[in-house]
């Protein structure tokens, strides 16, 4: 028995980790490329998507493959041996993916157009891009209940990733240093404001409704 639940559970956590990766990842690519396409500015320079790929994705998903076993793991009737690990994930993905480009293109519009500021732009990009992410992977924790009835103190490695990786996200933008590398500029109270309206979007990809 014990057996059993620790494979469902070790299958149940790729599947998190995979859909997690796959949700955040495409955005970038469609975002960078149509803005190249119609001429405009390129909104996330390389350094922003490499510190996102380093930083943002790479230790909050390894902790969300530690994720403990779901109370409901023994419950679940044998899944079909037919069933490919992707199962299930395609609407989750495109809803995902889909909110976070909206999102991303609402940031770079205020500091771009309504500021007049392409560092602004981009910096605010690369917030919302950053927190998203880091918002919608607690709804990847489980496949049919969101994050709030999941609970957010239940994987202690997955805090702790989530922390550093603001506190570290949130220095870019404030140590003169990192300013300079990552081409990016402080942002003010209404700047925030905008970036945790669109981060916190995240929290609507529910499992109960795309999973």
């Amino acid at each position: 028995v014990r057996a059993v639940e620790g494979g469902r559970t070790i299958y149940e956590n790729i599947r998190k980790f995979i859909r997690f990766l796959l949700a955040l990842n495409f955005t970038e690519l469609v975002l960078v490329g149509s803005f190249a396409l119609i001429g405009l500015p390129i909104p996330l320079l390389p350094a922003m998507i490499l510190w996102l790929n380093l930083v943002t994705d790479g230790p909050p998903a390894v902790a969300l493959s530690k994720d403990p076993p779901a109370e409901d793991v023994m419950q679940k009737p044998p899944r079909s041996p037919k069933e490919g690990v992707l199962h299930g994930m395609l609407l989750f993905i495109l809803a995902s993916s889909t909110i976070q480009l909206v999102a991303e293109i609402g940031a770079f519009y205020w500091g771009f157009f309504v500021q007049g500021s392409l560092e602004k732009a981009r910096t605010m990009v690369f917030m919302v891009a950053c927190f998203y992410e880091l918002v919608v992977m607690w709804n990847c924790r489980s496949e049919s209940r969101n994050a709030f009835k999941v609970g957010f103190l239940t994987n202690k490695s997955l805090l702790v990733a989530v922390i550093v990786s603001i506190l570290s996200t949130v220095a870019v933008i404030y140590v003169p240093p990192l300013q300079f590398m990552f081409q990016t500029v402080t942002l003010n109270p209404l700047d925030w404001t905008i970036v945790a309206f669109f981060a916190a979007l995240g929290f609507s990809i529910l499992p109960e409704v795309f999973m």
